[in-house]
C-alpha cells in the first residue's frame, strides 16, 4: 500500500505545481501510515523531488512520451498505482492533469475529485474539501471506491519541505500503438519572462488600455514584479493581444496569489476565471465598476497616471533593498 502521485515536468523540468503535488502526497501518505511514491516522465534530474517528500521515485524514460498524450501518460499512472498497490493516487489541475484524469479515472475503476483545495478532513469515510461553481463556493465530496482519484486545485496546500533520502527506480511501463492513436503533429508555445500558469503574480489589461500601443507600461509593471502579463477577452479579440494571455472562464483560469486587473470592468465570466487568486487589485477609472466588489484592494483612477507612478515607486522600493 502506497500513495501515488504524478509529478509532471515541462521540457524536462519541474515547475511549482509538481513540487505542490508532492508535498500533498506526502501529507496524505503520513496520514494514511504508509509511503509516498512519486512517477515522473521524461525528467531531466529528480534530485529535487526528495526535498517534499518523495519516499520512492518511478522515472519512466520513453521518447514516444516526450510530448503530452492523455492516454499514455494515463496507462503509464494507472500501471504504476497497479505496481505499488496504490489506492490514493493525486495529479495536478493543469490542462494536461484535467484531460488524463477521467481517463485514469476509468482505469482504476476509481471516484475522482477535482479541484480540490484541501487535505482529507476524513479517511473512513473518505471525504475532501473542492471548489465549486467557479470558485465562488465549496463542497465536501464522499468517494467510497477503493481506488480514488484526487486533483490537486493550483496553489491550494503550497510547499511544505521535507526532506528525505529518496530510493529511485527505473520503471517501464508496457505501452501499446492503442496508446498513441493521437499524435501531436506540432506545437505551438506562447513565449515570456513568466507563464500565466507558474506565475504567483499576473498583470492584466483591459479595454481601458484604450490600445495595444499602450501595453508597455503593463509589461514595465510586470517586469518589476517578477509577473505574468495577461488579458480580458475582449482584449484578444480585438488581436490587441495573443490568445494565450486571455484569463478568465473561457480563457485560462489564474490561482495566483496577487492579481492586478488594470482597466477591467469585471464582467462575470472574467471575475470566474480570477476568483481562485489569493488577492486581487483593481485599478479602474469607474467607481461602479464590477471588480470593485471582488477586489481585496481598489484604486479609483486614470491607468494612464496610476500604473507608471506605482511602476516607478516599486522600482524606487526595489532600489532600497
Amino acid at each position: 500500500m502506497s500513495v501515488l502521485v504524478f509529478a509532471d515536468n515541462s521540457e524536462g523540468k519541474f515547475k511549482k505545481t509538481a513540487f505542490e503535488i508532492v508535498s500533498f502526497g506526502k501529507q496524505l501518505a503520513k496520514q494514511s501510515e504508509t509511503t509516498l511514491v512519486v512517477l515522473t516522465i521524461n525528467a531531466q534530474d529528480t534530485s529535487a523531488l526528495s526535498d517534499y517528500g518523495a519516499d520512492k521515485i518511478l522515472k519512466i524514460q520513453d521518447s514516444r512520451l516526450d510530448n503530452f498524450n492523455a492516454k499514455a501518460y494515463a496507462d503509464c499512472i494507472y500501471q504504476a498505482s497497479s505496481k505499488e498497490s496504490a489506492h490514493i493516487i493525486a495529479v495536478d489541475s493543469t490542462n494536461n492533469g484535467l484531460y488524463l484524469a477521467p481517463i485514469l479515472a476509468v482505469k482504476l475503476e476509481a471516484g475522482y475529485a477535482s479541484n480540490v483545495i484541501d487535505f482529507p478532513s476524513s479517511f473512513a469515510p473518505f471525504v475532501v474539501k473542492r471548489k465549486a461553481f467557479s470558485s465562488k463556493g465549496y463542497n465536501f465530496t464522499e468517494i467510497q471506491t477503493t481506488n480514488k482519484l484526487l486533483g490537486l486545485a493550483k496553489n491550494s496546500v503550497g510547499l511544505t519541505e521535507e526532506k528525505v533520502t529518496s530510493v529511485e527506480e527505473e520503471f517501464s511501463p508496457e505501452l501499446n500503438d492503442a496508446d498513441f492513436q493521437i499524435t501531436s503533429s506540432s506545437i505551438d508555445k506562447s513565449t515570456g519572462t513568466v507563464t500565466i500558469a507558474d506565475a504567483d503574480i499576473v498583470v492584466s489589461g483591459g479595454r481601458g488600455l484604450k490600445g495595444p500601443e499602450n501595453w508597455g507600461m503593463i509589461e514595465d509593471l510586470a517586469e518589476v514584479l517578477g509577473a505574468a502579463t495577461a488579458c480580458s477577452k475582449p482584449v484578444s479579440d480585438l488581436g490587441w493581444r495573443p490568445h494565450s494571455e486571455h484569463v478568465g472562464q473561457t480563457g485560462k483560469p489564474v490561482t495566483s496569489n496577487l492579481y492586478i486587473a488594470i482597466g477591467i470592468s469585471g464582467a462575470i465570466q472574467h471575475l470566474a476565471g480570477v476568483n481562485s487568486s489569493k488577492v486581487k487589485v483593481v485599478v479602474n477609472t469607474d467607481p461602479e465598476a464590477p471588480f470593485f466588489k471582488a477586489a481585496d484592494y481598489g484604486i479609483v483612477g486614470d491607468a494612464f497616471q496610476v500604473v507608471p507612478e506605482l511602476t516607478k515607486k516599486l522600482k524606487e522600493f526595489k532600489g532600497s533593498l
